[in-house]
């Protein structure tokens, strides 16, 4: 799962407004971060099959951001980082983390197993991979929901719908160039590139709130 990940963020946004929607948006994908940064290092790993249907992924190695244990230290890390860094109350924080742990429950939907209960033990993954035209139907499905409830959440407000369908826009036309293209079996180039697309969607989650006073 890719962009369906971002439905928790958008989801977050429009149930709690005092975080910036660029917070939510990290925070979702904060496991994948760690993930990318660590596979650079070579502290966890993954090989590339494209005999698998749907996703060629095989993430034999990643008890530090997908083990059960490690999502939760994630989550309560994201949590005070937003309590701390970005002064947002506690509520507002504990959406962040919430944002955050949504990630590891997404994965537990469509991963095959992979997904460790805790360090070193059984693994656990539905497997929607298997099946990638039900797998992109979901997560598509959960981001236009999440979307939905964002804008109308603006339109209660008095504010323009805009932002949110901006950023629809943008996150299927990410969906779809990803889906196109080729993984990469070298971790230096995957790390890389998976970390550039998650701090360039970040920084479009700023810009389409960069007004002060304008979000909601």
């Amino acid at each position: 799962m890719f962009v369906g990940h971002y439905a928790a963020a958008l989801a977050a946004r429009a149930a709690e407004p005092r975080a910036p929607l660029w917070s939510y948006v990290a925070a979702c994908q904060l496991m994948d971060i760690g993930w990318a940064g660590l596979i650079m290092t070579g502290a966890e790993k993954f090989s590339v099959n494209p005999d698998l249907p749907g996703s060629p992924l095989e993430l034999y190695h990643m008890p530090f951001t997908h083990s059960l244990p490690g999502a939760v230290a994630w989550s309560v890390g994201g949590a005070l980082l937003a309590r701390w860094i970005l002064k947002t109350p506690w509520r507002a924080s504990l959406f962040v983390g919430l944002a955050v742990f949504s990630h590891w429950v997404l994965d537990f939907l469509v991963h095959r197993p992979d997904l460790e209960l805790w360090f070193g033990g059984d693994k656990v993954g539905l497997g929607w991979w298997n099946w990638p035209a039900p797998e992109a139907t979901l997560e598509m499905g959960l981001v236009a929901a999440a979307g939905a409830v964002w804008a109308w959440r603006r339109a209660k407000t008095g504010l323009s719908v805009w932002p949110a369908a901006t950023f629809l826009l943008i996150l299927t036309g990410v969906q779809i160039v990803s889906s196109m293209m080729p993984m990469n079996p070298d971790p230096v180039r995957t790390g890389a590139m998976t970390l550039g697309v998650y701090l360039l969607v970040t920084a479009i989650a700023w810009l389409v709130e960069r007004r002060p006073g304008r979000a909601a």
